[in-house]
């Protein structure tokens, strides 16, 4: 019986200058995108305090109000994915015509799914997620562990898997098989209003899809921003720690604001010359060396850290994550009055939800990305390579780095629980090596932090001028790759100088909720178009219609 719909919107005309400073692109996109990030720039510039207040107003209503949202919507994005994947009919279909092949090798493929997805990430929170969550977690909350206690390795564990596990990359993972399905099987512009297309027809063409490109280019970049805040600040304390000058730290022991102009300045510059020279050259090139430098520090940690206890928390950890998984998916702790349910709600807000938000708002940059590179590979390979493998290696690289610092906090040394974040991994090595290899390693980190962000960065630059350009995936005017780089460099630098990471997350958090809706009507949109797919004979040769 064959699935009852009217054919499929192939079709979706999207405004575009055709001369001037914006040819090429969606001027109401791009410049209400400007102005709106403009506004916020200015406004934390102008009033500190005042914008910070409000910021936070607004970001503890949303976080009281909406956590429950955000924990079910990520659940339906799991589920979803499970679905496509195991249902052989559904799994098998290709992101393409028939007889496209993938661009790109294994490898490359893999590297820049990696390091646009989480690199960053990784080299700051490898050490200090675990080590964070060994000293505190629900577990501990409710007595059933002790923290910095043997007894509370395995819960650390299984909360750091849940933060960078399968629900992150799914947010990641479902963006980009929506855009790739979306403009690989049905010709539609490669950006984010495509999407919706089987909800809303030909109206994105207009201010609907106007709107929903803006949201998702603002939750782009606080996203990023997010993302390089962290980077940022790991950046700064690794230049301080190979020598490069006390005035890069301050006398409280964070980044200076000189400091963190200074390293914006070279990461944002290295970034716009990698954007500027395209997707299949600078991005390409930087990604496969972070990789292999990556292989270099994990090598390292394999060899002289504490590998049977790493392996052994990786295990043990996956074992439990995956046990609790499903309830853990659906499970919202409410404030009853209580200091065990107050603490666990607290708890669950400032860590599950914020991990939520942020995955969400970085969903539209790494998603457009993610599809930019995944022609003609097939929604199963696309899911295993997107989900959960980088979950995989997100859990080995936990328990080989995080598990040494564990296991040395378990052996007396505090030197490491008592830094910042962005300086743990730094004293994991001085506490681990010689001055001398310690300051070489502390090198090596400096330059794939590097790398890292700068991939970051141009992907990021690439993946908001194609949905500024109405999914034109071609080359982009200068000036316009220089701008939003320097928007990003701005947004970052602002908020940290002016309320640190908080500021930050405090904005992303905002920026993400409006897309939240967005990405679960592109999985229901996705449902159906897969549905119309399958139920005729050649899935490949669907009839064009303009609705």
């Amino acid at each position: 019986m064959r699935y009852k719909n009217k054919p499929p919107l192939t079709k979706l005309p999207i405004k575009v200058a055709t001369k001037g400073f914006y040819e090429g692109f969606n001027k109401d996109v791009t410049i209400t995108a400007k102005i709106l990030l403009g506004l916020l720039i200015v406004w934390a510039v102008i009033s500190p305090e005042n914008s910070m207040t409000v910021l936070g107003s607004i970001n503890s209503f949303l976080l009281n109000h909406f956590s429950t949202w955000y924990i079910l919507a990520v659940a339906f994005f799991l589920i979803l994915a499970m679905l496509l994947a195991f249902i052989p009919r559904y799994g098998k279909l290709i992101l393409g015509d028939s007889g496209d092949t993938p661009e790109f090798s294994n490898f490359s493929w893999f590297s820049m799914i990696f390091g646009a997805g989480i690199g960053v990430g990784m080299l700051t929170f490898a050490t200090a997620e675990p080590m964070y969550h060994f000293a505190n977690n629900p577990e501990v909350i409710k007595g059933i562990a002790t923290g910095y206690d043997a007894d509370n390795v395995r819960y650390a564990y299984k909360w750091a898997f849940l933060h960078w596990g399968f629900s992150a990359w799914i947010c990641y993972s479902l963006v980009g098989l929506s855009m790739a399905y979306f403009s690989f099987r049905r010709k539609l512009p490669l950006t984010i209003r495509s999407g919706l297309a089987p909800l809303f027809g030909k109206r994105l063409s207009g201010r609907l899809g106007d709107a929903i490109d803006i949201v998702a280019v603002i939750a782009t970049i606080l996203g990023v921003a997010q993302t390089l805040g962290f980077g940022v600040e790991q950046f700064v304390s690794s230049m301080h720690r190979v020598g490069m000058g006390d005035w890069l730290i301050n006398t409280d022991g964070k980044s200076s604001a000189a400091a963190i102009i200074v390293a914006l300045v070279v990461i944002v510059g290295v970034a716009t010359l990698s954007a500027l020279s395209g997707l299949g050259k600078g991005v390409k090139w930087l990604s496969n060396l972070n990789m292999g430098l990556s292989v270099i520090l994990f090598a390292f940690f394999l060899i002289f850290g504490s590998t049977f206890f790493g392996l052994q928390s990786f295990f043990v950890g996956l074992f439990d994550y995956v046990v609790a998984l499903p309830e853990l998916l659906v499970t919202v702790w409410q404030p009853d009055g209580t200091p065990v349910g107050e603490t666990l709600a607290t708890w669950q807000k400032d860590w599950s939800v914020f991990y939520w938000a942020w995955w969400i708002a970085f969903g539209p940059f790494v998603g457009v990305f993610f599809a930019r590179i995944s022609r003609g590979r097939s929604i199963r390979a696309y899911l295993l390579g997107t989900v959960v493998l980088p979950a995989l290696m997100c859990f080995i690289w936990f328990s080989i780095v995080g598990g040494t610092a564990i296991d040395l906090t378990l052996g007396g040394t505090d030197a490491i629980s008592s830094v910042g974040q962005e300086s743990q991994l730094l004293a994991m090595l001085d506490v681990m090596l010689s001055p001398t290899a310690a300051w070489a390693m502390a090198l090596l980190v400096l330059v794939l932090l590097l790398t890292y962000l700068v991939t970051t960065l141009d992907s990021a630059i690439l993946v908001i001028n194609t949905i500024n350009s109405g999914g034109n995936e071609g080359p982009k005017g200068r000036p316009h790759i220089i701008f939003w780089g320097v928007i990003l460099a701005l947004v970052v630098g602002v908020l940290l100088i002016s309320g640190g990471l908080g500021a930050i997350k405090t904005a992303m958090v905002i920026g993400a909720l409006p897309f939240s809706f967005v990405m679960v009507l592109m999985g229901i949109a996705l449902i159906k178009a897969i549905l119309y797919d399958t139920s005729h004979d050649n899935v490949s040769d669907i009839k064009s219609v303009d609705e």
